[in-house]
C-alpha cells in the first residue's frame, strides 16, 4: 500500500527528467554556476529516484507472484518475502519525500570560541578543532582554516573553518554536523592545575551553512568595518610580513568575521565576506524560522545557541549530549574523530521529533 502522495512523487519524475535535459544541453555548462546548480539538486535526487525504481520493480514481481501462485507453489512461498520488500521500500520512499531541511546538501564554515575557563579553555577549543578536522578527514571532507588565534599554550582563542564536501549528495556536510552549535563544557584537570583538581570550563560552537551562492543578502559597504592586520598563524611563506589579514565587523547586527589564510588582502576580504553573507542569511532565516514556530515546541536544530549541549568528561571517558540523553563511554575515540555514533543519534532524534510535529 503506498504512503506516499502520488502527485508528490509525480512532481520529483518530472523534476529529475527536467534535470537531466538540462545537464545534457552543452549550453548549460557555459554558465559554470548554473551547471552547479543543476548538478546538485539532481544529485539530491538520486536516492529518491533509485529508491522508487527498486519499489516500482518489486511490485512488477509481487504482482507477477500474485498471479502465479494459484498454479506453483514456489510464487506463494515468495509472496511474504516480497510483500516485506515493497512495505519496506514504500516507507523508504516516503521518508525521503518527506519535508527536509533545505540546506541539507550545503557545505559549511564552523566556528569554535574559547569561553568561561582562560587558558584551559582555549586549550579545549583547540581539542574541539582537532575533534572536527580529524572526523572531516575520516568523511573524506575538503577543509580550509581560514583564520586561527593562539593563545599562549598553544590553545585556540577562536578559529574558522570552512568544510565542504568533496562532491554534490543530498545529504552534504550540513546534514551531519548542523547540531553541533552552542555550548561545549570540558571537566578534567587543566595542564596549569598543579594539585590534580578536576576544572570545569566550556567553548562555544558556531555551525552555520555556506551554500555556493547567497542571493538574498546585500551588505552595505558603510555597514562594514574593516580592519587588516598581520596574520598571526603558520600559514607558510608570505605569512607575517604583510598586512594581509582582514577582520570584518558588521555593524548593525555586530557580527565579526577574520580570514587571514587566503595570499592577499583582497582574497581575505572576498572570502571574509563570502562568511558573513552567510551568517547574516543564516540569522535571517533563524529570524522568520522562530517567528514561525512561536508558540509550538522548538525542533532541536532551534535550540538556543546559548545552552550547554554536551559535556567532555575525561576522567570517566565520557561523553553525554544533553539534548537527547546520549551518553558514551567513548569520549577518547569521538576526540579522534569517531564521532558517527553520535552524530547519528542526534540525526535520528529530529527525524523523530519532525514525525511527531506532523
Amino acid at each position: 500500500m503506498t504512503t506516499q502522495s502520488p502527485s508528490a512523487i509525480d512532481d520529483i519524475l518530472a523534476e529529475h527528467a527536467g534535470l537531466e535535459a538540462q545537464l545534457a544541453d552543452p549550453s548549460l555548462h557555459d554558465d559554470p554556476t548554473a551547471a552547479r546548480r543543476v548538478g546538485k539538486r539532481f544529485a539530491e535526487l538520486a536516492p529518491i529516484m533509485a529508491t522508487y525504481r527498486r519499489l516500482e520493480a518489486a511490485r512488477d514481481d509481487l504482482t507477477a507472484a500474485r498471479e502465479l501462485a494459484a498454479d506453483d507453489a514456489s510464487f506463494a512461498e515468495e509472496l511474504p518475502a516480497l510483500e516485506a520488500s515493497v512495505a519496506e521500500l514504500d516507507a523508504t520512499l516516503t521518508d525521503l519525500l518527506a519535508p527536509r531541511d533545505p540546506h541539507d546538501g550545503d557545505d559549511v564554515v564552523l566556528e569554535i570560541k574559547s569561553g568561561a575557563g582562560g587558558e584551559e579553555s582555549a586549550l579545549f577549543a583547540s581539542d574541539l578543532a582537532r575533534m572536527y578536522l580529524k572526523y572531516c578527514e575520516r568523511r573524506g571532507y575538503k577543509v580550509q582554516v581560514l583564520g586561527v588565534t593562539e593563545s599562549d599554550l598553544g590553545g585556540y582563542k577562536e578559529a574558522t573553518i570552512s568544510i565542504k564536501a568533496k562532491e554534490q549528495l543530498r545529504d552534504g556536510v550540513w546534514s551531519r554536523l548542523k547540531f553541533e552549535g552552542g555550548v561545549h563544557r570540558v571537566q578534567r584537570v587543566p595542564v596549569t592545575e598543579s594539585q590534580g583538581r578536576i576544572h570545569t570550563s566550556a567553548a562555544g560552537v558556531l555551525i552555520y551553512p555556506e551554500p555556493e551562492e547567497v542571493e538574498q543578502v546585500q551588505i552595505d559597504e558603510n555597514d562594514l568595518r574593516v580592519d587588516v592586520y598581520r596574520s598571526s598563524g603558520k600559514g607558510g611563506q608570505g605569512v607575517n610580513t604583510t598586512d594581509s589579514a582582514v577582520r570584518l565587523t558588521h555593524l548593525p547586527t555586530g557580527i565579526v568575521v577574520t580570514c587571514q589564510n587566503e595570499r592577499s588582502q583582497l582574497q581575505n576580504k572576498a572570502r571574509a565576506m563570502q562568511v558573513l553573507a552567510a551568517r547574516l542569511q543564516l540569522a535571517a532565516e533563524e529570524e522568520a524560522e522562530a517567528a514561525a514556530a512561536e508558540g509550538r515546541a522548538a525542533q532541536i536544530r532551534t535550540v538556543d545557541r546559548s545552552e550547554r549541549i554536551r559535556t567532555y568528561n575525561f576522567p570517566e571517558n565520557r561523553i553525554s549530549d544533553h539534548r537527547i540523553g546520549y551518553k558514551a563511554n567513548n569520549l577518547d575515540a569521538v576526540l579522534g574523530g569517531d564521532m558517527d555514533a553520535l552524530l547519528d543519534a542526534l540525526i535520528a532524534a529530529d527525524r523523530q521529533a519532525r514525525l511527531e510535529a506532523e
